[in-house]
């Protein structure tokens, strides 16, 4: 059976309105067949070879005679269709090699030119450019070249849709390494208007779906990070237009390192939701749709890092009725015991109102702690959710900050000192070396040792040695066991 897969498509590959699975192995050439039992279960793989290697695959009828086939993407030589014999066995595959001298990274299936056979768009690179090229169908499971269109690099997704009405079908590419989703309104003969590009953050993968239910087709993508957070990866929605444009995209987020999203309804409350699998976190993650209502920001409510035992600043989420008849919220509760929740959403709120939860943390122990405020409205038949994050520690700094005035360029100011305590109850230890960044104009030295017991203090002394004019600005990193680490005392200077 696989070894290593990375990508499946369901399908009924007998046409008994069971679904079968189809996987591919990234360790063989070999894709693997597992009929369905209409239960929910499989039965046991069966290998299909290809000639190099599937990069992805998927289902259709390519060669028209009414039987569901396979189409493997084998990125650096071609694609393979596989007849279906309709009983979940495939005849000799049909070959055709990849255009243009280009490698595949990925593909989508679709009438690009309202022939009534299935074409493909397969993304990829001919270097030292990177393109989607299109491969119309002949109906006997061979393909025509028929063009090429520039994006940007690493197109390692691409989906198929009607973003601007008609019957013309256009393509969604996510690029990686190019950090933007390029759309191509297609002119219904098999031919696409030049890439349009929407910013985003290495998107791993994009889908097309219905999500707030106006008819109009919006994009989601999977990314690899965040504006804020390149290790923090986020689900990025782009609501369409209609005309084939689509709004900037709004970031929700979602795990260390997704390589997938779709959509589907998942709460069965008529609305679709999002699916994304985490890489890095080994973790399936669902965001569900709130219908017309939407939250302000999108993130989770995260509160700065808290010395336990004290209280932080409030926090507040906007909640704001879109839709065009009043929301009615029957209940606000909370949960997580470190968690204060106050809030005006009660009752009815009219269209285009909105009202406030706010939330303060209060620190009980070491490191993370999560909570949720839970609201029930007539927006769906499932709650909704604002997620609470605050983080405890029990390293105590003093000051907060540091400010230097204005220092002549190479001359040493004098000393400013930054005093470290453990309020814990037990020792403390520093994990790695108290730093400032290389190269700073800010320069530190300590005298605190490897383990700090509890309730003692040491000392971090600062100077500002700026070398030219101009204004510095750095940050002590501490390191330790305490909850929270990295700490950091920001460091601010003016060089005269």
């Amino acid at each position: 059976m696989a070894v290593q897969p990375f990508y499946a498509a369901a399908a009924s590959l007998r046409s008994n309105g069971i679904l079968d699975l189809v996987v591919e192995d990234s360790l063989s050439n070999d894709v693997y067949v597992m009929l369905g039992n209409g239960d929910g279960t499989f039965q046991s793989p069966v290998p299909v070879p290809t000639s190099a290697g599937a990069i992805t695959v998927t289902a259709g009828d390519f060669n028209g005679d009414g039987k569901m086939d396979l189409l493997a993407l084998e990125g650096g030589c071609c694609v393979q269709v596989f007849p279906g014999n309709g009983d979940g066995t495939f005849g000799t595959p049909v070959t055709t090699p990849l255009p243009y001298g280009q490698s595949g990274y990925a593909m989508a299936v679709g009438d690009l030119n309202g022939d009534g056979k299935l074409d493909v768009a397969v993304a990829g690179e001919s270097l030292p450019n990177y393109q989607v090229a299109i491969l119309l169908g002949n109906g006997d499971g061979t393909f025509s070249a028929d063009g090429h269109y520039a994006v940007f690099a690493d197109p390692l997704s691409v989906a198929a849709g009607r973003f601007h009405g008609g019957k013309a079908v256009d393509l969604a590419v996510g690029n990686f390494l190019g950090g933007s989703l390029s759309v191509l309104l297609g002119n219904g003969d098999g031919t696409f208007q030049q890439a349009v590009n929407y910013d985003t953050w290495g998107p791993t993968w994009v889908a097309v779906g219905d999500l707030n239910g106006d008819g109009k087709e919006d994009l989601v993508a999977s990314n690899f990070g965040s504006a804020s957070n390149s290790f923090a990866s986020t689900v990025s929605v782009f609501m369409g237009t209609g005309d084939g444009t689509f709004q900037p995209g709004v970031a929700y987020p979602a795990g260390e390192l997704l390589n997938y999203v779709a959509i589907a309804d998942f709460n069965d409350d008529h609305k679709p939701d999002l699916v994304a699998l985490d890489h890095l976190g080994n973790a399936v993650i669902t965001l569900l749709n709130t219908g017309v209502v939407s939250f302000s920001p999108t993130t989770p409510l995260t509160f700065p890092t808290q010395l336990t035992g004290t209280t932080s600043a409030p926090q507040t989420a906007t909640l704001t009725n879109n839709g065009t008849s009043p929301l009615i919220i029957s209940s606000v509760s909370s949960s997580g015991k470190p968690f204060h929740m106050q809030t005006t959403c009660a009752g009815s709120i009219a269209p285009g109102g909105n009202c406030t939860i706010t939330a303060t943390f209060t620190a009980a122990a070491e490191n993370v702690t999560t909570g949720t405020v839970t609201i029930r409205d007539s927006a769906s038949s499932k709650p909704q959710v604002v997620e609470l994050v605050g983080t405890g520690t029990v390293v105590k700094l003093a000051p907060r900050q540091l400010n230097f005035p204005p220092q002549k360029s190479g001359t040493t100011s004098h000393s400013k000192t930054i005093q470290l305590t453990n309020t814990g109850s037990t020792a403390l230890d520093f994990t790695s070396k108290i730093s400032i960044g290389v190269g700073s104009a800010f320069f530190e030295s300590n005298n605190c040792l490897p383990s700090l017991n509890a309730g003692a203090s040491c000392s971090i002394h600062v100077v500002f040695a700026p070398r030219y004019k101009g204004t510095f600005s750095e940050s002590v990193f501490i390191t330790d066991t305490g909850g929270g680490s990295p700490q950091s005392v920001p460091l601010t200077g003016t060089g005269d």
